[in-house]
C-alpha cells in the first residue's frame, strides 16, 4: 500500500459512554472532518474496535460509504481490547485469545462496511487483565494470558484468509517484535510518538531493519502540540475526557506547553502551524513512513494537512533538540 504521510484517527471522534472517551462529540460533524481530510489528500484511516466500543468503526463506515471507490481511503483497524457491554465505563481487558480476534474482525468488517481490513493490528500485548490507562501501563500479565506466538500466528491467518490484508503490532517491545516476525512478517508496528513521547526510538529501529512500515499515534500528544492549547483549556476539560487526569496534563503540564511554545519560531519561519512542524519531526525521523492525527471538526484538519509536504531544514532541527532539552518535556533521543 501506498500511503500518504498523514493518516486521519479516529479515537477522539469515538463519542461519550466508555472509559477513554474524548468528551461529547457530534457524529454528522464527525462524519464530516472524516471525508473533508480524504478530500485534502489522506488516503488512509486508523480507527480501533474499542474506540467508542464499536462507534468510531460505523463512523468510519459510513463517512466512506458514500465515495466512490477509486477515492476511497485505505482502512487500518485494531483487536485485542474487549470491553463488557454490561459495563461499558470498565476499563477493557487485552484479551487475543484466537476465537476472540477471530470473533473481532468480524465484527469490525461488519461495521466498518468491507470484505476486507487493510491492515489488521494488535492495540497492546496480550495480559488477560485490564489496560488501567488510555496510552500507558503495560499492566500485570495472568496465567491465562495468550503467548504472542499464538495470537500472532491467529493474526497471520487472517492475512492468509484474505480478511485482512496486511497485519501489524502496535505498543509490542522489540522482544515481542522478534519473537512475532519467527512466525510471520511483522507488516507494520504502531508505537507512541512525538516530541514529548519519544520512547519508542528502539520500535522504531526494529523496524527499520526488519523492512517493516512505522505508522505512529498520538504525535500530537493528544493535542498538546498543537499550539492551541493551554493550561486553562486543561483545567476545563470536562470529566469525561479520559485527558483531564492524565499525567501530560496534569503534573507534565507546564513543561509539555514550554516545548509547543518553542516551536513557535520554526513555524513563523515556514509559515506553517505549530501543529505542521511537530508532525513535520516525527515525521524527518528515519523509517517512520506515517502519522496518524486527529480531528473533531473539518477545520482542525486544515491545521495540520500541510505537515505531509512541510521539510525541516537541519537549523530547524538543531533549534527543536535545543528545545526538547531546555523544556524538560518527555524522555528519549531528542533528535532523528
Amino acid at each position: 500500500m501506498d500511503i500518504t504521510r498523514l493518516g486521519f484517527g479516529s479515537w477522539a471522534v469515538s463519542g461519550l459512554g466508555w472509559r477513554f472517551s474524548w468528551g461529547a462529540t457530534d457524529d454528522a460533524e464527525s462524519v464530516s472532518a472524516i471525508r473533508h481530510a480524504v478530500e485534502s489528500g489522506v488516503n488512509w484511516i486508523d480507527t480501533a474496535a474499542v474506540y467508542g466500543l464499536g462507534h468510531s468503526e460505523e463512523l468510519v463506515g459510513k463517512a466512506v460509504a458514500g465515495l466512490p471507490e477509486t477515492e476511497r481511503p485505505y482502512l487500518f483497524t485494531k483487536a485485542g481490547l474487549v470491553w463488557d457491554p454490561a459495563d461499558p465505563q470498565a476499563a477493557p481487558r487485552r484479551i487475543m485469545r484466537p476465537d476472540s480476534v477471530r470473533r473481532e474482525a468480524e465484527d469490525s468488517l461488519r461495521r466498518l462496511g468491507v470484505d476486507r481490513i487493510d491492515l489488521y493490528q494488535v492495540h497492546w500485548p496480550d495480559t488477560g487483565e485490564s489496560l488501567e490507562y488510555a496510552g500507558g501501563g503495560h499492566g500485570a500479565v495472568s496465567p491465562k494470558a495468550t503467548p504472542i506466538e499464538e495470537y500472532w500466528q491467529v493474526m497471520a491467518d487472517l492475512k492468509a484468509e484474505g480478511k485482512v490484508r496486511a497485519i501489524g503490532l502496535s505498543n509490542h517491545s522489540p522482544e515481542l517484535l522478534e519473537a512475532a516476525e519467527r512466525i510471520a512478517h511483522v507488516d507494520v508496528v504502531q508505537p507512541p510518538f512525538s516530541a514529548i513521547n519519544r520512547s519508542a526510538a528502539a520500535e522504531i529501529a526494529w523496524a527499520r531493519a526488519h523492512d517493516t512500515g512505522v505508522i505512529v499515534y498520538s504525535p500530537l500528544q493528544s493535542g498538546l502540540l498543537t499550539g492551541s492549547f493551554s493550561a486553562e483549556r486543561a483545567a476545563n476539560l470536562s470529566t469525561d475526557d479520559w485527558r483531564r487526569a492524565h499525567r501530560d496534563f496534569t503534573t507534565d503540564l507546564a513543561a509539555n506547553l514550554r516545548l509547543a511554545d518553542a516551536l513557535r519560531p520554526v513555524a513563523d519561519r515556514h509559515g506553517a502551524a505549530v501543529a505542521e512542524v511537530a508532525l513535520a519531526w516525527v515525521l524527518a525521523w528515519p523509517g517512520i513512513t506515517g502519522a496518524i492525527v486527529g480531528a473533531r471538526r473539518p477545520g482542525q484538519v486544515d491545521g495540520w494537512i500541510g505537515a505531509g509536504s512541510l521539510r525541516l531544514a537541519e537549523a530547524d532541527l538543531d533549534e527543536i533538540t535545543a528545545a526538547i532539552t531546555a523544556s524538560g518535556a518527555g524522555t528519549g533521543p531528542a533528535r532523528p
